[in-house]
């Protein structure tokens, strides 16, 4: 299988989950898809794509044979579909454990086997650590595979991470270039958000002046 990019396994990711957390919405429509992939929640990092990248992406996966782009209705009216793992075409099975592994692998980035429980609910529950663990090793040491691959302990965190690898071999240099964008994404959104309450703050100001100013003029008039 080709190599994929950040927003490819994005895409893939926001397919995958939307098919098993809203099976009445699924296939999904560009919008929706969109929207999937931009979440504010449980994505890592978030993302900010166009409809038009979205639809890139998604021809890009359809040379790739993951992803069926329905267009009788034209590209804005098309319902997307996946074709990655357990689908009639796919060269790769996975079990529903170790598909959920690995869409929270393409949807939030290397995660701790605890992490990884706690957020495949949704879309396939596991009984404890211990199954997750279990399934991660089959996803390492699948006949195709590997598909994951363990990641050295870091300073001050008690369990390993684990990362995917459709999209090439991982490094600790691009996880740490990940982690600082997404560090500067959150403090640039804080910055934003400061500066806007600091505007919403000289406004309610503004108007408590007018406020007094009307309140003063009425008084004078009673006089």
């Amino acid at each position: 299988m080709d190599e994929l990019s950040l927003h490819e396994t994005r895409v893939l990711g926001a397919l995958i989950e939307k098919e098993h957390t809203t099976p009445d919405n699924y296939p999904l429509s560009l919008n929706s898809l969109t929207s999937a992939c931009n979440q504010k929640s449980s994505r890592e990092p978030v993302l900010s794509l166009s409809q038009d990248e979205v639809q890139n992406i998604v021809d890009d996966l359809v040379k790739k044979r993951l992803v069926v782009n329905d267009e009788h209705g034209g590209k804005r009216s098309a319902k997307i579909r996946h074709r990655f793992g357990n689908t009639e075409f796919s060269k790769i099975r996975f079990n529903p454990q170790q598909l959920a592994i690995l869409t929270l692998l393409f949807l939030r980035g290397p995660q701790t086997p605890g992490e990884l429980r706690t957020r495949s609910a949704r879309q396939c529950p596991f009984n404890d650590v211990q199954e997750v663990e279990a399934t991660l090793e089959q996803l390492v040491n699948h006949e195709q595979g590997p598909f994951i691959v363990k990641l050295a302990r870091e300073p001050g965190q008690s369990a390993c991470r684990y990362a995917h690898l459709f999209s090439g071999e991982v490094t600790s240099a691009a996880i740490a270039d990940s982690a600082v964008q997404t560090m500067n994404q959150c403090s640039d959104e804080h910055g934003a958000l400061s500066t806007r309450v600091g505007e919403l703050e000289q406004e309610v100001a503004t108007l408590k002046a007018q406020l007094e100013s009307l309140q003063s003029a009425v008084v004078a008039l009673k006089k």
